[in-house]
């Protein structure tokens, strides 16, 4: 990146980039860890923190949709649509390539305006967000991101697999 690499994108894609990196790298131990112990894949995929909390699976995706979202939002581009089908770990790990590759497709110039892009989000009907693109990304879109693999690391590490802080970071 380069001193005129609009600043917002430096604050978002290498950010979503590097988080599901590490995010996929941590299914990967998980899937190799019910592998090694013949554990159903399953209870993992479908475990939660607690009862009122959505399950591993809806976690990645929730990410995933965060990462494309906000960056596509940003860049003013068209935010893509992916159902959430996913049941695997295989499937997970697609999704979140599918995002990468999304988010890398993304012309860097196109966030030169996102910091004053306004961004409406409607998460229900009749509600309506407004937000400066700023604010956007560091009120609301990074910490619902955060969240979401934070919450997918925590899941895992509960139940057992061994992991670390270097594994939830990724590759920087």
């Amino acid at each position: 990146m380069t001193a005129s690499t609009p600043v917002l994108h430096q604050a978002s894609v290498p950010v979503f980039k590097q988080m599901l990196g590490g995010l996929a790298d941590v299914l990967s131990k998980a899937e190799a860890h019910a592998t090694a112990r013949n554990i159903d894949p399953q209870v993992f995929l479908q475990a939660r923190l607690f009862p009122d909390m959505f399950a591993l699976l809806r976690q990645v995706q929730i990410a995933c949709d965060f990462a494309k979202g906000v960056s596509a939002r940003l860049a003013g581009a068209e935010v893509p649509s992916v159902a959430d089908e996913e049941k695997s770990f295989a499937e997970l790990q697609a999704r979140i390539q599918a995002t990468l590759a999304f988010i890398d497709g993304l012309p860097t110039e196109a966030f030169a305006e996102a910091a004053s892009r306004e961004v409406v989000l409607r998460p229900g009907t009749p509600k309506e967000r407004r937000f400066a693109g700023q604010a956007y990304l560091l009120s609301y879109g990074l910490p619902q991101f955060f969240f979401h693999v934070t919450t997918a690391y925590a899941i895992l590490r509960h139940n057992g697999v061994e992991l670390g802080k270097k594994d939830y970071m990724g590759a920087f």
